[in-house]
């Protein structure tokens, strides 16, 4: 395991015990607006890692909110009783990126809980997909990410199923460069050397909705 590699993984342990501190806190609670959630969780961040800067937007959604993908703006909206959730931050600690996304129930709805549990699972599988290959496409990759929203009953709400992270600021994530994305457009080795001859390090996100019912769910981290 290299260098970097072992920086980005300890970026990601700090951002994984930021949200199970988030958990234990009173922040994902009835009442409690997706602005004020996000508030909340920035003071919290601060506190406990002293950091103010993240790579991108901090996102909070609930409700119906959790089917919009990640360049939508929805409105602000309050987190209700049986409500649903999901956190998408990205944190920068000592230079080095994190990319963090979880999904939470409020209170006990069975079909919520199974989004919830189903994104997980799908994540592992989807890493390991691409821990199998020796080489394979951003496309594959985003291909076998619909496949397994398929697979366990749901669509594929991302337009996107990941992308590459590193070192503050990582080579840039152009919109009209697909090759640095987990895209259907990108027939790229993802295992290939970015601009600067290193081996480029990947986020696998899953994004699973039920439009229907109007809910979504989300699960975010490095691939390593």
């Amino acid at each position: 395991m290299n260098s970097t590699v072992k920086d980005l993984i300890k970026a990601e342990k700090k951002a994984e015990l930021l949200f199970k501190e988030i958990e234990r806190r009173d922040i994902l609670i009835p009442g409690n607006s997706e602005e004020k959630i996000n508030s909340m969780i920035f003071d919290l961040a601060f506190e406990m890692f002293g950091i103010r800067h993240y790579w991108h937007k901090r996102i909070v959604r609930c409700g119906e909110n959790t089917l919009y993908p990640y360049n939508e703006d929805p409105v602000n909206l309050t987190l209700k009783d049986d409500d649903i959730l999901f956190l998408d931050f990205g944190p920068i600690f000592e230079k080095w990126e994190a990319d963090f996304g979880r999904t939470y129930v409020i209170g006990n709805d069975p079909y919520k809980i199974k989004l919830r549990k189903d994104i997980e699972k799908a994540w592992h599988e989807g890493s390991e997909y691409f821990k199998s290959k020796s080489k394979i496409s951003g496309a594959e990759l985003y291909s076998f990410s619909q496949d397994l929203a398929i697979k366990y009953g749901w669509d594929f709400g991302g337009e996107i199923a990941g992308h590459i992270i590193g070192q503050y600021p990582h080579e840039k994530l152009e919109k009209e460069d697909k090759s640095n994305y987990i895209h259907p457009e990108n027939q790229t080795d993802m295992y290939g050397l970015n601009k600067k001859g290193e081996k480029k390090n990947w986020i696998l996100e899953m994004h699973f909705v039920d439009r229907q019912k109007k809910i979504g769910g989300f699960f975010e981290q490095l691939m390593a």
